[in-house]
């Protein structure tokens, strides 16, 4: 019953908050479109090493193309980035 009303209550915050990439939980990061497991671990291994201060710095990462970055760019946010 627990794992149910967290899941709700994550759906519904997914409704009206971007997700930040910096600190969004691995369940967090496969609700964007074209993320999946192994590429939401690919992000949170990412940013141990770096900050990532905008979505095109996902570039960088295998099987990340402009494509997947242009698609998801809607649905995140990147706060506490350099400007």
């Amino acid at each position: 019953m627990k794992k149910i009303f967290m899941g709700l209550m994550l759906s519904c915050a997914f409704l009206f908050a971007a997700i930040n990439l910096n600190n969004a939980s691995k369940e967090e990061l496969m609700q964007i479109k074209g993320i999946g497991e192994k590429k939401a671990l690919m992000i949170i291994d990412f940013r141990k090493k770096q900050k990532i201060n905008n979505p095109e710095d996902l570039l960088s990462l295998k099987g990340f193309g402009k494509g997947l970055v242009k698609n998801i760019k809607n649905d995140i946010k990147v706060k506490g980035a350099k400007k």
